[in-house]
């Protein structure tokens, strides 16, 4: 039986950022220490944080994340507005396009499942 897989801190995070393009508002870095991938690489899972910013989101993947710390606003084109902070859990669905505000700094788990690839436009 193959062990559990603690999602920690540990060790050295990926340091980066969202693409220039999309960023609206400060200059945003984030920090991303993935814990488990599958073989595949279609699902992964971890925890991610992120200094303050704004910048559009466009999803060709669900996630499942559960806020650790901080707090963000997420947006949809839609115009709805949803403000997550410590101990929110939701689902942003694979299609999802609006905008991501890191207010205070967030600290996120996350799971990420990516769609088969004959699924995808082009």
């Amino acid at each position: 039986m193959p062990a559990l897989i603690p999602v920690t801190t540990a060790g050295t995070p990926e340091e980066g950022a969202p693409p220039p393009d999309r960023v609206l508002e400060g200059a945003p870095r984030n920090r991303t220490w993935n814990a488990y991938e599958t073989p595949d690489g279609r699902f992964f899972s971890g925890i991610w944080e992120s200094e303050p910013g704004k910048w559009r989101i466009e999803y060709t993947e669900a996630e499942f994340c559960h806020i650790l710390e901080g707090e963000s606003r997420i947006a949809g084109e839609d115009g709805t507005l949803v403000t997550v902070r410590a101990g929110d859990a939701f689902v942003i669905p694979e299609g999802f396009k609006g905008t991501w505000e890191v207010v205070t700094r967030t600290r996120k788990h996350y799971a990420i499942h990516l769609p088969p690839e004959n699924s995808q436009e082009d």
